[in-house]
């Protein structure tokens, strides 16, 4: 395998990056970065787009997958991390595990296995505490929640609210990827959604959101009020999308703001 100066560019899918690993042992070389074409910036190094290819990705994740089963749910959900470079490192630790074969897993300190590792861990206690923190409105019918996590963690999601809620409409709107879970009639799908803006509460809605707000202030004991443990056991980076840190503006009915009735999400 020759190291080249070419940058791989990829449409951003999962797929996409497996189709740039085929590409690369197709070739017999290993570029300098793999990019999503969205993300690509002004660079002096070659650049190549690498086709989607459903048929080549697969065969790519099944020779992972027979190498080993832990390796393959490393890469599909180191890929949904936030972690730097994230292309490379999925890219050395495949190359890794064809070159050398499973055994280099068995070494957490291993430096290609560890940070895959560590994002991957981030990536589930991150979907761990929004299991928790997701908070519900109801729209028309429908329940929508907004979350801002730093991992694309909504496939982590969808089987535990799917089961949560089998008899309901839902979505949940990730905004720090702007893509949304919709559930209904037993179905989920995630899709992209980059312009989304949830509407505001009607009198119902807004109500509950009062109730729960005086809820939370009134069970609060303010004689053993500790915000730096609050804030360990509920990290303050979540509050912007839960109902009890809100300013009053989110406990205001639609009507009263507009008059008009409020319409449910798509």
């Amino acid at each position: 395998m020759k190291k080249l100066e070419t940058i791989y560019l990829y449409d951003g899918s999962f797929k996409g990056f497996l189709c740039c690993i085929f590409e690369s042992y197709v070739h017999k070389e290993v570029p300098s970065d793999i990019v999503p074409e969205e993300s690509a910036c002004p660079t002096l190094f070659e650049t190549r787009s690498i086709a989607t290819d459903e048929s080549r990705a697969l065969r790519v994740f099944r020779k992972v997958a027979v190498l080993s089963g832990e390796a393959a749910l490393l890469l599909r959900r180191g890929f949904l991390t936030c972690l730097e470079r994230r292309e490379m490192r999925l890219y050395q630790l495949v190359a890794k595990l064809l070159r050398e074969g499973p055994g280099f897993l068995k070494n957490l300190a291993d430096e290609t296995l560890l940070p895959v590792l560590k994002a991957v861990r981030h990536l589930e206690g991150e979907a761990q505490l929004l299991r928790g923190f997701v908070r519900f409105s109801e729209y028309s019918g429908v329940l929508g929640g907004e979350i801002e996590p730093k991992n694309r963690v909504l496939p982590l999601l969808r089987s535990h609210f799917c089961s949560r809620f089998p008899n309901e409409q839902f979505f949940i709107y990730d905004r720090t990827h702007q893509e949304a879970l919709f559930y209904t009639a037993g179905k989920a799908v995630i899709v992209p959604l980059e312009q989304f803006e949830i509407a505001p509460p009607d009198e119902t809605e807004a109500s509950y959101r009062r109730l729960w707000k005086r809820f939370y202030d009134t069970i609060a004991i303010k004689e053993r009020e500790n915000p730096r443990c609050r804030m360990t056991q509920m990290p303050k980076r979540y509050w912007n999308t839960m109902t009890e840190f809100q300013d009053e503006t989110f406990f205001i009915a639609q009507k009263s703001i507009t008059g008009t009735a409020i319409s449910a999400p798509p």
